[in-house]
């Protein structure tokens, strides 16, 4: 195929295209956010009921399901060119059961570096080249002008948490972790070492967002800051006050969850945010 043009996701598997693909199915809310931003809406055919960014996008698109289970017939009749998936998000179940469809691509985030390349990935892919600089150049301003605003702040310990009953947080090789490196916290769950006596689940969340024994927070790190993620979990007060009486002296504090594991054009908006959490600290 003379046009046919080659291109490889973050997992290194290849893709090939004979035109730039024009009907796209997102998996994923936030990259569903970046494809929009990216001057991508009117090639946008289908995307996830959690798609909620911008949110007028859910009464003009198909839904085509959730992240974790997916209405294979839906994706079929809506004829994708490509289908935008991520490792994290999706199931290796769901990418390879739509593989007959069409091209499904994997994005693979968990650094700002994964996450720029994803940016200049989509650029190359659906011929939005000036749109995807602009918004790494956004990114790359942003973070800079907050690296010069965080740069004489102390490092603190922290403890974010995604779930209860069981209780969970976000641990080490996450997206989240990284954002909390860059606000200077240091994740007290980075570290496998540090879940001793929870082996089982290290094994079952690849460390990666493990369960967690809250009563032995203290001695596993005892965070100056638990904070409780605004999703998956809807955390409540009492949340904060029983996950309280087991540091010593932290401050429980509820944060947007978007902000910290969103990537895509989302991390500018999240660089604002974090200025104004380190304000409220």
């Amino acid at each position: 195929m003379p046009n046919s043009k080659t291109y490889t996701d973050q997992l290194g598997n290849q893709h090939r295209f004979n035109q730039t693909p024009k009907r796209i199915i997102s998996l994923v809310p936030s990259q569903t956010e970046l494809l929009y931003d990216l001057g991508l809406e009117d090639s946008i055919v289908g995307i996830t009921k959690f798609c909620v960014h911008p949110f007028h996008l859910k009464a003009t698109k198909a839904i085509v399901g959730g992240t974790k289970q997916v209405k294979i017939d839906k994706i079929k009749a809506l004829q994708p060119d490509i289908i935008i998936a991520n490792k994290e998000e999706n199931t290796l179940e769901i990418v390879e059961s739509l593989q007959d469809i069409c091209s499904v691509w994997v994005t693979d985030i968990i650094t700002i570096e994964d996450n720029l390349q994803m940016i200049s990935d989509f650029g190359q892919l659906f011929n939005k080249r000036i749109e995807a600089q602009k918004w790494i150049d956004k990114t790359n301003f942003a973070l800079a002008d907050f690296q010069h605003f965080i740069k004489d702040k102390e490092v603190k310990k922290v403890a974010y948490f995604i779930w209860a009953n069981p209780y969970m947080v976000a641990g080490g090789d996450t997206f989240i972790n990284e954002l909390l490196k860059l606000n200077k916290f240091e994740n007290i769950y980075d570290n496998h070492e540090n879940l001793r006596g929870a082996e089982q689940h290290v094994a079952k969340y690849e460390g990666r967002y493990p369960e967690i024994v809250i009563q032995k927070m203290r001695i596993q790190g005892d965070p100056d800051y638990v904070l409780l993620s605004s999703e998956p979990f809807p955390f409540k007060d009492e949340h904060a006050f029983e996950l309280g009486r087991h540091t010593h002296h932290a401050t429980t504090i509820f944060v947007d969850g978007e902000m910290f594991s969103w990537y895509g054009s989302r991390l500018v908006k999240a660089i604002e945010y974090f200025k104004s959490l380190h304000e409220r600290l």
